[in-house]
């Protein structure tokens, strides 16, 4: 079980409806990490954007985006995760992979579908939850409008790390600030929200605030940044053990149970 684990967060501007383009800059950026990363995180579809031209841009699951995945997680000997647009039985599906460094992996399919930009018309909602357990952490990773439901997000299974990867809008980012920082302290876990910057083809503006903060709600980076970076965070496990311990407020959550 590792006490720390070293994540990568990489914002970035991302290049509309090309994946090739995105695959090529994510290479660069992941091939110049340190080599004690152990997570590294990218956005919600990170190959295309947040387009709902599924039918042009969806890769079937063993497709050319999760071989790549695949070898950005040997290359690195780290786990990596983003979503996908991803097509499978007549359905598509904006899709999580949390790809280990032996190229197993699991998947998530985003529970909230965006319905503003008529996401629920294009993607099949997902129906379960994932808990990863990785190097001795459990992780639970969701996707973008995922953050507005907290219900979905309680932290009922003891995990330690809750991560969102997003395409969310500059004109609503102080409720992404927000909402991070609360799914942090109402969980007693870390929590990591990775966004993009930019313009998508839709003319929609992306200002970043990519973000990790601590179980207490403390953020541990650079508040409010708006160009493409990239920023590697120690999570420490000790520092939630003990935070938990002195202050067992899990212990008084609600039971209940999802439909």
């Amino acid at each position: 079980m590792a006490q720390k684990l070293n994540t990568a967060l990489i914002q970035a501007n991302l290049k509309w409806e090309n994946p090739q383009a995105n695959r090529s800059f994510f290479s660069k950026e992941i091939k110049a990490l340190s080599e004690e990363i152990d997570l590294i995180i990218l956005p919600e579809m990170f190959t295309t954007g947040f387009s709902m031209n599924a039918s042009k841009l969806a890769e079937k699951t063993d497709g050319l985006t999760l071989n790549w995945i695949r070898e950005m997680a040997k290359l690195k000997n780290a786990a990596v995760t983003g979503s996908v647009i991803i097509t499978e039985n007549d359905n598509y599906f904006n899709r999580l992979f949390f790809v280990f460094p032996d190229g197993s992996y699991k998947i998530y399919d985003k529970r909230h579908t965006f319905t503003l930009a008529k996401e629920d018309q294009t993607y099949t909602a997902g129906k379960e939850r994932l808990i990863v357990d990785y190097k001795g952490w459990k992780i639970c990773p969701l996707v973008c409008y995922d953050l507005r439901f907290p219900v979905f997000a309680r932290n009922t299974e003891d995990y330690d790390l809750l991560i969102y990867v997003a395409n969310w809008p500059s004109k609503r980012v102080f409720a992404w600030d927000t909402l991070l920082k609360a799914r942090a302290i109402e969980n007693m876990s870390y929590c990591i929200g990775v966004n993009r910057t930019g313009n998508d083809g839709d003319g929609y503006e992306y200002n970043g605030h990519t973000a990790a903060y601590d179980c207490l709600g403390k953020n541990l980076t650079e508040l409010d940044r708006e160009e493409p970076f990239v920023e590697e965070i120690t999570l420490d496990k000790k520092h939630l053990e003990e935070t938990r311990g002195k202050l067992k407020f899990l212990q008084d959550r609600d039971e209940f149970t999802l439909k």
